[in-house]
């Protein structure tokens, strides 16, 4: 026996003071997903093997989320709300794999978060994310439906892109280390299809459980094959660092995927990014000035590009005039 699924609905009317509300959840996500990258790193460059480190924090978090929604009744139905609309095509599997998105967010903290800072890791997100989420809007693909294109907004993005430029510029003498800034560039771009294909499993199941269960599904098992290849040729790692908060990875990560999934459809997939992205550049930098991970320090330079980063989210998040 099947849950039929809700019916889906125009998007909807949002008001101001939900918007707002909306953006200030954002940035508690951007937080999260900052505090995400510092455990990762910091576990991955302990037990130097970031696909491990992925690994770990993506199933332990699907562990999380399969205990919730057997426990919690209204997920389990929500849950089959999601296989029913699959049969019936009202939700495509192609919808179904954000979780591919978060894997490469999760791979990218594992290896890039040591070598290059979480200030400089997170701008290189950011600019990745402003960049798709105006596309992806445009397109209409999250459950809010079109949003269109300003000149602020557009103007908004490339300024991200230049602020991005600005905070590696230092380390444009070491390739080796730049050319690590494009996992996390990548990972943002695919932040905002992963919000918004989160965002339209939410919409069908009426819960956001289910939409972190469909992602961290698609995440761990993407995860599991390249941990097979890797570990089959690396072999597995020595040991595991005995600090238990290095594990909360995954916890975290379950409580940011619910948390954008439920609110995507009130701010857009953009003012969702903009919003997570005020959160996470100032968590990057509280984090590098109050405990900086190894090897790395908090320049000028990166004080800079997060700065102008800032100032592209607000002029993206300008309304549109006339």
């Amino acid at each position: 026996m099947t849950t039929a699924a809700p019916p889906r609905t125009s998007p909807p009317q949002v008001s101001p003071r939900a918007k707002l509300l909306g953006l200030l959840g954002a940035a508690g996500i951007g937080v999260l997903i900052v505090l995400q990258s510092r455990l990762n790193g910091e576990l991955g460059r302990r037990m130097q093997d970031g696909i491990g480190a992925a690994l770990i924090s993506f199933g332990s978090g699907l562990l999380l989320v399969v205990a919730l929604v057997l426990v919690l009744v209204g997920s389990r139905r929500a849950t089959r709300r999601v296989g029913a609309a699959l049969r019936t095509g009202e939700l495509r599997w192609w919808q179904t794999l954000g979780g591919l998105c978060g894997a490469l967010l999760v791979f990218s903290q594992g290896v890039a978060v040591a070598a290059l800072g979480v200030a400089v890791f997170t701008v290189a997100v950011v600019a990745g994310q402003a960049l798709s989420s105006l596309a992806v809007d445009r397109a209409g693909l999250g459950p809010a439906g079109p949003q269109p294109l300003t000149a602020t907004r557009i103007a908004g993005a490339l300024l991200a892109v230049a602020a991005v430029l600005v905070a590696v510029s230092e380390r444009l003498g070491n390739p080796g280390t730049l050319a690590l800034a494009v996992l996390p560039l990548l990972a943002g771009i695919g932040m905002a299809w992963q919000q918004a294909q989160n965002g339209q499993v939410k919409e069908v199941a009426g819960a956001a459980l289910p939409a972190a269960l469909v992602n961290f599904l698609a995440g761990t098992a993407a995860l599991l094959v390249l941990g097979v290849i890797h570990f089959a040729a690396e072999g597995l790692p020595a040991e595991l660092p005995g600090d238990p908060l290095l594990y909360l990875g995954g916890v975290v990560g379950v409580a940011f995927i619910a948390g954008a999934a439920a609110l995507v459809r009130v701010t857009g997939v953009l003012l969702l990014g903009l919003g997570s992205v005020a959160g996470q550049l100032l968590g990057a930098l509280a984090l590098d000035l109050l405990f900086p991970a190894a090897d790395t320090h908090l320049s000028w330079v990166a004080v800079t590009g997060t700065l102008l980063t800032l100032l592209a989210v607000g002029v993206a998040a300008l309304p549109k005039r006339g």
